[in-house]
C-alpha cells in the first residue's frame, strides 16, 4: 500500500521560529467577507461590497492622469507642427522648393492663389456681417434687404454681392456640383461592379489553371530539354546603383536550362561608375556559367520604350519565342519562369502572361502603407476581374512574359508616350491578343518612399494614357474588335477611370466643396461628401484588411493627390509642358537590406514560393565593396533635402478658409472635413507624409 501523506497534520503542526510580533491597523482597507461553507470563497462577491472611497478616488485619479496625458500628448504633436511649419514655411530650414516642371503646373498656381485670395476677402465681408448681425445666409429662404433697409455703404456692398452671388454665381456652381456628383456616382457605380465582379471570383475559385506537367517528357532518361522554350530575360535600368544588384542575381537564379535562357541587361546609365559596377556584376554572373550580356546606349533616345525596342532589334532574338521583363527593383523567385510560361503552351491566342507586385518597403512610412492600399486594390481587383471576363488589362511594364510574337504583330515598342507598356496592352488588345493575370504568383519589388518620388510616378502615370488616348483613339475606332469591347476601351478604361477619376475628385473636393461654403445657395448633398466617399474608401481597402485603421488618412490623402492626378490629366490630353518627359522613379533601395528581404520571404513562404539566396561570396562583396568606394570617390555628393510643394500648400489655405468660413455657417460635417482636408494639404505641402530627411 501507497504510504499515507497526512498534509492536515503538517499544515496544524505549531512551529514557532523567532519572535512573533502583533501588528495593530487603524482604519484598515480591507473588506470583510463572511464564509458560511465550504464553498462560499469561491463564490462571487458583490462588486459594491469590495469597494470603498479610496478605490473610487484611485480610479478617478488614474482616469484623469490618463486624460491629462492624452491631451499632454495631443499638445505636444501640435506643439511640433506649428514648429515644423515654421521652419519649413518661414525660416526654410532644410528644404527646398519642389521642381514645377509637370505641366502647367505655375499656371495652375496661379489660379489657386487667385481663388485663395478671392476666399479671403470673401470671408472677411463674412465675418463683418456676422458680426454686425446681417445673417442673411443662415436664412434658406435668401432675403435680399430693400433700399430703406442699407444701414451703409459696407451694407450697400454686401447686399450688392448677395443679389449678384444668387442671381449668376449660385446656378452656375450648382450645375457643376450637379455634374460632378453624376460622375462621382457613374465611377462609384463601376467600383462597385468591379468588386461584386471580385467576390465572384473569390466565391467560384476562378483563376488559370494548368493541365497537367507541360515539362513532362516522354523520354525516360528526362535528358531532352525541348519542352523548355527559349526565353529572354530583358532587364532595363538608368542610374539605379541602388537596387541594380538584387534584380541581376534574381533572374540569374531562375530555375530554367542555361540553353534555353539569355538574359540582357539593358543599361542607360549616364553614369560611369554605376556602369562599371553593373559590368562587374553581369561579369561576376557570366563567370559562374549563366547566359547573361551586358547593352549600353550612348544616347537615350525614347527612354524605356527606346531601350526595349533597341534591345528586340538584336538578330539572336529571333531564336526565342518569349521576353520576360522585369524593372531593376523587382526580385523574382527562381521558379518565376515554371510558374508562367506553361500557360502559353497549347494556347496560341495567348500573348501576356501578368504576375502580380509585392512590396517590401509596404511599412516603412505612413506614404508606403497608403499606397499599399490603392495598388492592392489594383491587382486584386482591377487586374483580375478585367483579366478574367474581359481578358484584357493594362501591362504593367514589368514582372510580365510576352510572347515575342504577339509583340511584333503589334507593331514592338513605340516611343509616342511615356506609358509604353499600356500602349503596347491597347494594340495587342486591338489584334486579338489574349491576357492572363496571376493574383497568385508574386514578384518582390519596393515604393517609393519620398513624396517627390511618388508625385513624379503618379504625374507619369496619369498623363501618359491621356497622351495615348489621344494617338490610338482612331485606330480603336477603326479596329475589328466587337463594339462592347470597343465601348470597354473609350468609355470605361480610358475615360471614366483614366480621364473622369481625377477630373471629378480635385474639382469636387477641391473646388465645388470650399465654393458651396462661401456660396450656399448652392448646396453639395450631405451624402456625397459623407456616406458615398466612406463607402468607396471601404471597398478601396478591403484588398488590404491590415490597412482598415487607415482609412481616415487614405480618404484625406487621395483627395490630396488629386490636384497632382488632375493637373497630369490635364498636360497629358493637351499636351500641355513636359508631358512627355520621363522621369525615373528614384529607389530607395530597401529590397537590398537582407533584414527586409528577409521580412519579404516570410509573406512570400506563406504562398508557398522560394526562397531567394542573395547569391554573393565574400570575395565578391569585397570587390564590390572596393567600386562603390571607387564611386563615392568620384562622383559629387547630391545634397538631399525635403521639399516645399507650392500648390498643396495654396489648397491647404484655401481649404482652412472655407472650414473658417462653414464654422460661421455652423455646417457642422462640412467644418469637420474641410478643417482635416485642409490640414492634410498642409502635411503634404510641407512634405511631413514620407521620407524625412535631417
Amino acid at each position: 500500500m501507497a504510504p499515507r501523506l497526512n498534509f492536515s497534520d503538517w499544515w496544524g503542526k505549531d512551529k514557532q521560529r523567532g519572535t512573533p510580533v502583533i501588528v495593530k491597523m487603524e482604519n484598515p482597507n480591507f473588506s470583510i467577507v463572511e464564509i458560511d461553507g465550504p464553498d462560499a470563497a469561491f463564490k462571487p462577491i458583490e462588486k459594491s461590497r469590495g469597494k470603498n472611497a479610496k478605490q473610487v478616488t484611485w480610479v478617478l485619479l488614474l482616469k484623469a492622469n490618463q486624460a491629462v496625458g492624452c491631451v499632454a500628448w495631443l499638445a505636444t504633436i501640435l506643439w511640433s507642427f506649428i514648429g515644423t511649419i515654421k521652419n519649413r514655411l518661414i525660416l526654410r530650414k532644410g528644404v527646398s522648393l519642389a521642381s514645377e516642371k509637370l505641366g502647367k503646373s505655375n499656371l495652375l498656381f496661379r489660379i489657386i492663389k487667385v481663388c485663395l485670395g478671392v476666399s479671403l476677402v470673401m470671408l472677411a465681408f463674412e465675418v463683418i456681417a456676422y458680426f454686425k448681425g446681417w445673417h442673411y445666409f443662415q436664412n434658406p429662404n435668401l432675403y435680399i434687404p430693400h433700399t430703406s433697409d442699407v444701414l451703409g455703404l459696407f451694407h450697400i456692398i454686401y447686399v450688392a454681392w448677395l443679389d449678384f452671388r444668387a442671381d449668376y454665381i449660385a446656378p452656375a456652381v450648382q450645375k457643376l456640383s450637379t455634374f460632378c456628383t453624376v460622375l462621382f456616382l457613374i465611377q462609384s457605380l463601376d467600383r462597385l461592379v468591379l468588386c461584386l465582379g471580385c467576390f465572384y471570383i473569390k466565391c467560384k475559385k476562378i483563376k488559370p489553371r494548368i493541365e497537367g506537367d507541360p515539362f513532362k517528357s516522354d523520354d525516360l532518361e528526362g535528358s531532352n530539354n525541348s519542352y523548355y522554350p527559349m526565353v529572354l530575360v530583358q532587364i532595363p535600368m538608368c542610374n539605379e546603383k541602388e537596387v541594380y544588384e538584387m534584380s541581376i542575381s534574381a533572374v540569374c537564379q531562375f530555375d530554367w536550362p542555361k540553353d534555353c535562357l539569355l538574359i540582357q541587361i539593358l543599361d542607360d546609365s549616364d553614369n560611369e561608375c554605376i556602369q562599371e559596377l553593373i559590368k562587374s556584376e553581369v561579369a561576376k554572373w557570366n563567370q559562374k556559367g549563366v547566359n547573361i550580356i551586358y547593352r549600353h546606349r550612348l544616347v537615350r533616345t525614347g527612354y524605356k520604350a527606346g531601350n526595349l525596342k533597341s534591345a528586340m532589334s538584336c538578330d539572336y532574338v529571333k531564336d526565342f519565342e518569349f521576353v520576360a521583363i522585369f524593372d531593376a527593383d523587382f526580385q523574382p523567385t527562381p521558379d518565376f519562369l515554371k510558374q508562367t510560361v506553361p500557360y502559353f503552351k497549347d494556347n496560341p491566342e495567348l500573348g501576356l502572361v501578368q504576375t502580380r507586385w509585392a512590396f517590401v518597403n509596404k511599412d516603412e512610412n505612413l506614404l508606403t502603407r497608403l499606397q499599399n492600399i490603392n495598388l492592392c486594390f489594383h491587382f486584386e481587383v482591377e487586374q483580375q476581374v478585367n483579366g478574367v471576363f474581359l481578358n484584357f488589362f493594362g501591362f504593367n511594364g514589368t514582372a510580365g512574359i510576352w510572347r515575342i510574337k504577339a509583340l511584333e504583330e503589334s507593331g514592338g515598342w513605340l516611343e509616342r508616350t511615356t506609358v509604353e507598356d499600356m500602349d503596347i496592352a491597347v494594340r495587342a488588345h486591338l489584334n486579338g491578343w489574349k491576357f492572363i493575370y496571376l493574383n497568385d504568383v508574386r514578384v518582390l519589388c519596393e515604393v517609393p518612399e519620398s513624396f517627390e518620388a511618388y508625385r513624379k510616378q503618379q504625374h507619369r502615370w496619369h498623363s501618359g494614357p491621356m497622351q495615348l488616348f489621344r494617338v490610338c483613339l482612331p485606330a480603336i475606332v477603326s479596329s475589328k474588335i466587337s463594339v462592347w469591347k470597343k465601348a470597354n476601351l473609350i468609355l470605361l478604361f480610358f475615360l471614366l477611370r483614366k480621364l473622369i477619376l481625377p477630373f471629378y475628385s480635385f474639382t469636387l473636393f477641391c473646388v465645388v466643396l470650399p465654393l458651396t461654403m462661401f456660396i450656399p445657395e448652392a448646396e453639395l448633398p450631405f451624402w456625397v461628401v459623407c456616406y458615398i466617399p466612406i463607402l468607396m474608401t471601404l471597398l478601396n481597402i478591403l484588398p488590404a484588411p491590415k490597412s482598415i485603421p487607415f482609412i481616415a488618412p487614405y480618404l484625406l490623402f487621395e483627395n490630396t493627390m488629386s490636384v497632382t492626378k488632375f493637373n497630369a490629366m490635364v498636360s497629358g490630353l493637351f499636351q500641355l509642358g513636359s508631358s512627355y518627359e520621363w522621369v525615373v522613379t528614384k529607389k530607395a533601395g530597401r529590397s537590398s537590406e537582407s533584414d527586409l528581404l528577409a521580412a519579404a520571404e516570410k509573406d512570400l513562404k506563406a504562398f508557398g514560393a522560394p526562397q531567394i539566396s542573395r547569391g554573393a561570396s565574400e570575395s565578391e562583396l569585397s570587390e564590390l565593396n572596393q567600386l562603390n568606394k571607387q564611386k563615392d570617390e568620384t562622383s559629387t555628393p547630391v545634397k538631399k533635402c525635403n521639399k516645399i510643394y507650392r500648390k498643396e500648400l495654396a489648397l491647404a489655405f484655401l481649404l482652412l478658409t472655407a472650414s473658417a468660413r462653414s464654422l460661421l455657417s455652423a455646417h457642422g460635417l462640412h467644418f469637420y472635413f474641410l478643417l482635416f482636408q485642409g490640414v492634410t494639404f498642409l502635411l503634404v505641402g510641407l512634405d511631413l507624409i514620407g521620407e524625412q530627411i535631417s
